[in-house]
């Protein structure tokens, strides 16, 4: 199996070059979230001698290359809104970062995407070759699953958070969402088909993240119900604020190639309704993401903040 000679080299850096620097001031609640978050990640790939080298430096590579960490996030914040500890649900959060890593390498392969770019780096395959980045998304896969298995308790919270993201990354979700895209790129396509693919491909994890973390707090049915509203809503939200971003964003800033939908004729929100009436569908849905979890109180201001800051980033 091919690897890249730079291989080494990226094998030394990892994880002092992905994860986060240390900074003079103290973090906010959004970085002191994400180093917790980088930092059990980090312990759960230290797969030491029991993994081959070149996977293990693949594993790492895009799992801990520098990311907004936002569906483990998304985890831990509905734990606490729903009464629980963000502590207990850090294994449902890691996990969820494992599969959304996952499917961003497999997304960018040459038979998918075929993206160059990732998070301002080389994607996987452009760093490791084709065939180890398909084997380290294959991983990364199955230990999102084996965490939750052994790190949530009790048992059966263990297996419904197990049963709940299988069904998120399966054939009717986010793996069904990518075949709509695929066939997206040839074939007519309407707004409604269009947001189905987005529910499909980029809402369900960020519904299942939100539920994980109620599940893990043992919500209520109200309180279960409020997130996973939400997150319909901020899913979606987020997507089309990335076909923006792909029309109208910094690579520098957003960290990949943007231009690309228009360059494959694929079709976006700004394609179909234009850039105006995007950014007017994105505020919208950010309204009633907030609104979802009224019920919450106090404890969903978290989300509202987070939900509100979708709107103005700009990757």
């Amino acid at each position: 199996m091919h690897v890249p000679d730079r291989e080494a080299e990226v094998l030394s850096q990892v994880p002092r070059q992905m994860l986060r620097p240390e900074s003079s001031s103290p973090p906010g609640p959004a970085e002191s979230l994400c180093e917790t978050i980088d930092a059990c990640l980090d312990r759960y790939t230290d797969l030491q001698d029991d993994c081959p080298g070149p996977l293990r430096g693949a594993i790492r590579y895009s799992l801990l290359s520098p990311g907004k960490r936002l569906r483990p996030r998304l985890v831990l914040m509905a734990a606490e809104a729903c009464g629980g500890t963000a502590e207990a649900a850090l294994p449902a959060a890691c996990a969820v970062e494992m599969v959304h890593a996952y499917s961003l390498v497999h997304d960018d392969l040459p038979a998918m995407d075929d993206d160059a770019l990732r998070r301002g780096q080389p994607t996987c395959h452009k760093a490791f070759g084709e065939a180890l980045a398909i084997l380290a998304g294959d991983a990364l896969l199955t230990l999102a699953f084996e965490t939750m298995a052994k790190g949530i308790e009790p048992p059966a919270t263990a297996a419904r958070c197990c049963a709940e993201l299988a069904q998120a990354a399966g054939a009717t979700a986010l793996v069904g969402g990518q075949a709509d895209d695929l066939e997206g790129t040839t074939g007519p396509c309407d707004l409604a088909q269009l947001e189905r693919v987005h529910r499909r491909k980029t809402g369900a994890m960020f519904r299942v993240a939100l539920r994980l973390g109620a599940i893990v707090a043992s919500a209520s049915s109200t309180e279960l119900e409020a997130v996973d509203q939400f997150g319909t809503h901020l899913g979606l939200a987020f997507q089309i604020t990335d076909d923006l971003l792909d029309v109208a964003g910094d690579p520098d800033a957003v960290g990949k190639q943007v231009g690309k939908d228009a360059d494959r004729g694929r079709l976006s929100y700004p394609g179909i309704t234009g850039i105006e009436a995007s950014r007017q569908r994105v505020a919208m849905l950010i309204d009633q993401a907030c609104a979802a979890v009224a019920p919450l109180g106090s404890r969903g201001a978290a989300l509202i903040a987070l939900a509100r800051a979708t709107v103005a980033r700009d990757r």
